[in-house]
């Protein structure tokens, strides 16, 4: 037990001088291609906000208009009287828009993922989950009690092995598949045709976290999943309201049993105060826009902006290849991306370095995420100036 009077100094002197200390900056205007911190603007490409809808007019003007309607909080979890017209009308669109029966929404990405992967699987099933799966994944597989088998990232022969190892050892298990639809720090895609053709020979269920894949990819922005005609195959379709969609909360669609289930089961839905109603009639309002013709030019300029960044490199960084939108430029140690990021700032450009153990040990890196509000020629020469760093190191 730790005394109350216990000074945690010695200890975050362990992770400075491990170059591991996490402080957070104030930014002090609303988030955009542009961030301001201590008075000073810097092109942003630190944030998740790809469509730019996260102060879009139109998604401002619809959260203001839910707060003189249905006030600022909600007042009580959904199942006492925190639910509002706004999460039920987001709710029928979301089922729409994903083209499954149900849908349900959560307070954050991370609460989805607590209350929903208990709920699906528990003590005596077996959970097989990509290695660089994201953190709330993780936490959430080990709380839900099942037998966790880990295979190696997008290493389709492993995870036959777990499969067939399943069926053998556990043959009355539920098996579930968890993995991402693009890995938010390394910006690449699960091997997802893959995945679904084992899935259905092993019998085998899957949640896909969309998280930054909704918004992006497929019509109107519906994610991987459905770009790749691959939708239907996919029993769980979990993602955020917060990156492509600007706006708050997490939701999973799924058939209309497998809803029910879950709200009656996922403890973070159930033992948790409504999302505002606000952030429910914001993210409405983004997923009309990115259901567009205004969405479809929005992606247009994010890949644009992906495009006037790599055309410069030459090799220079390591690259999937393939348009997402974030690429990860590693550097390897902790100090080194620190000192990369601190140079990027004095250029003009904030890129806060990601470390252990958001990535794995000796793999710190700058990652780079793009807005579809962006100027290309401001993404040019970002990518310039982390030519000359690379060339110096």
């Amino acid at each position: 037990m730790v005394p109350e009077s216990e000074d945690w100094g010695e200890e975050l002197a362990g992770l400075k001088q491990a170059g591991l200390l996490r402080t957070p900056v104030i930014a002090e205007a609303a988030q955009g291609p542009m961030i301001q911190i201590e008075g000073t603007y810097y092109h942003n490409y630190s944030s998740n906000d790809y469509l730019g809808l996260a102060d879009h007019s139109a998604v401002k003007e619809a959260a203001i208009h839910a707060v003189e309607r249905y006030g600022v909080g909600s007042g009580a979890s959904r199942l006492v009287s925190g639910t509002l017209p706004p999460h039920a009308k987001l709710e029928e669109q979301l089922a729409d828009f994903k083209g499954t029966d149900r849908a349900l929404t959560f307070s954050s990405g991370y609460a989805t993922a607590m209350g929903v992967i208990p709920a699906l699987a528990g003590a005596g099933d077996v959970i097989l989950l990509d290695k660089l799966a994201h953190a709330c994944l993780i936490d959430a597989a080990k709380l839900s009690k099942a037998k966790l088998r880990v295979f190696a990232h997008n290493n389709m022969a492993q995870l036959e092995e777990r499969l067939a190892w399943a069926r053998r050892e556990h043959p009355a298990a539920r098996v579930l598949i968890v993995t991402e639809s693009v890995f938010s720090m390394d910006g690449d895609f699960s091997a997802l045709p893959e995945i679904v053709m084992l899935k259905q020979r092993y019998g085998a269920g899957l949640l896909l976290d969309e998280a930054h894949g909704v918004g992006v990819f497929g019509p109107g922005g519906r994610g991987l999943a459905n770009e790749l005609g691959l939708a239907a195959a996919v029993d769980y379709h979990m993602g955020t309201l917060s990156k492509a969609l600007g706006a708050s909360g997490g939701y999973v669609a799924a058939s209309a049993g497998a809803i029910e289930w879950i709200l009656n089961k996922a403890r973070s839905f159930i033992y948790s105060t409504a999302p505002t109603p606000a952030s429910a009639a914001a993210a409405r309002r983004a997923l009309e826009i990115s259901d567009s013709l205004l969405g479809d030019q929005l992606r247009r300029q994010l890949r644009a902006n992906h495009a006037a960044f790599v055309e410069q490199w030459n090799g220079k960084v390591s690259w999937s290849g393939s348009f997402t939108p974030i690429i990860p430029v590693v550097v390897g140690d902790n100090e080194a991306a620190m000192e990369a990021a601190k140079s990027l700032r004095l250029k003009g450009f904030f890129l806060p370095a990601i470390r252990f153990p958001t990535v794995p040990k000796g793999s710190a890196r700058l990652r780079v995420s793009f807005s579809a509000l962006h100027d290309c020629s401001a993404t040019q020469s970002l990518s310039k100036v982390i030519i000359e760093l690379m060339d110096k190191s």
